[in-house]
């Protein structure tokens, strides 16, 4: 009887955990959430047991489930390439790929070795498809080891390797360098930690304990943007790492056995170089008058900046539907979403929700299917099927997206393939 009664229990939560999927995947279609945005698992049904090792393995919660006795990725675009699914599996029934057969994605050519196809430069973090936190920072550890393998003395005058970006890749890196022996530059062109550098005020981040070079192991799960902030600036301080921020690099080229790298404050020549940057590259513009505006900027870092004023918001994204439904909650603010299509097609459900309730209670205005025409001092002009609108505005939050840097890595020689649901 007590084996009877295991069995009935492990039936009912199964059959509930299968419903809980099936409804998970029918609201991520519903929504359009579709299409993954980095690193992802394919499983192989015909090779899938069932067990259900790779959704309990999941870090973030249940973006895999079972669906018909077998796994599936129910919610695609929350996936963001953990593997930790693909080492669970008991069956070798999970490939991590990059992009779908509905929408590719540009990846460097690189190596096993994190080298590109050009000898000398290579990749870590982002850029490469990984933009986990604690996956990044493993690799710009991995490849500062690989370029310690190479014994060879940089030229006079040059460093043992060139770090381009001082993110979680960079920042590993670096610290990579201090612990080989290396000597090193780091070029950011922003602010330490990159992306995260720029998360909205109190953002959670997710991430997992990973061992630093140098300093040791770094115990954080789930924190916030500004206690991790913290905590590696501390890294910073204590290690004396060196990071030349403000530093755009504008060319990377051959020289004699390594590189020069040019950047907005002079040259650099290394032996190696390695590139932690992003994949967001330069943020995607409106290209309208006005834009030059110091009120005009492209990401959101703290809503209440914005009480009291009156904000306008473009982008049809959740990066510009949380930054307009934030804002529009803080008392007396005026807030404006515009986006250029007809409707809001991939939004997570959370944020369509509160999307909803804003525009119902009044406090966010949307106009879908307008166009930005112009940016004065203290209004902005929008186009709606051929009418004009001039609304009283303060600030521009321009929430478009990037432009990915394959021009710069195509002038530095490097190949960029276009994944297609591809390892």
């Amino acid at each position: 009887m007590p084996l009877v009664l295991v069995w009935v229990v492990f039936v009912v939560l199964r059959q509930r955990g299968e419903r809980t999927a099936q409804t998970q995947k029918a609201e991520a279609h519903a929504a359009g959430l579709t299409q993954p945005a980095s690193l992802h698992p394919v499983i192989d049904p015909t090779t899938c047991i069932g067990c259900g090792a790779c959704v309990r393995a999941c870090p973030e919660g249940r973006i895999l489930g079972l669906v018909n006795g077998k796994a599936e990725l129910v919610e695609p675009a929350n996936c963001i390439g953990h593997g930790a699914c693909a080492q669970a599996c008991p069956m070798d029934a999970i490939t991590l790929v990059f992009g779908t057969a509905e929408r590719g994605m540009d990846i460097p050519h690189v190596g096993p070795d994190f080298q590109t196809n050009v000898p000398g430069i290579y990749i870590a973090g982002e850029l490469g498809g990984m933009g986990l936190i604690r996956n990044a920072i493993e690799q710009g550890r991995q490849a500062l080891g690989e370029i310690a393998k190479h014994k060879a003395p940089a030229a006079p005058g040059a460093v043992d390797v060139v770090i381009v970006g001082a993110g979680p890749a960079g920042f590993a890196a670096g610290l990579g360098a201090m612990e080989k022996g290396l000597s090193y530059v780091i070029v950011e062109q922003e602010t330490l930690g990159g992306t995260v550098s720029h998360f909205p005020r109190g953002k959670l981040v997710m991430t997992a304990p990973v061992t630093l070079p140098i300093y040791g192991k770094a115990n954080f799960r789930e924190t916030t943007k500004e206690a991790l902030m913290e905590f590696w600036e501390k890294v910073v301080a204590d290690t004396g790492l060196q990071i030349n921020f403000e530093e755009r690099v504008t060319a990377i080229e051959p020289d004699g056995d390594g590189f020069e790298v040019t950047t907005t404050a002079g040259t650099h020549r290394g032996r190696a170089v390695l590139l932690t940057i992003g994949r967001r590259g330069t943020p995607r513009k409106l290209g309208v008058e006005g834009e030059e505006q110091s009120k005009v900027v492209y990401r959101l870092t703290d809503p209440e900046q914005y009480q009291g004023q009156s904000v306008l918001v473009v982008g049809g994204g959740d990066s510009a539907i949380e930054a307009a439904t934030s804002i529009a909650e803080l008392p007396q603010s005026d807030v404006t979403l515009s986006y250029r299509s007809a409707a809001f097609s991939r939004v997570k459900p959370k944020n369509r929700k509160k999307l909803e309730a804003a525009e119902a209670d009044g406090s966010l205005n949307v106009i879908l299917g307008s166009n930005v025409k112009k940016i004065d001092a203290a209004h902005v002009e929008i186009e709606q099927a051929g009418d004009m609108t001039r609304l009283p505005n303060d600030a521009v939050i321009v929430c478009a997206g990037g432009i990915l840097p394959t021009a710069f890595l195509k002038s530095i020689g490097i190949t960029v393939e276009t994944k297609h649901g591809t390892a």
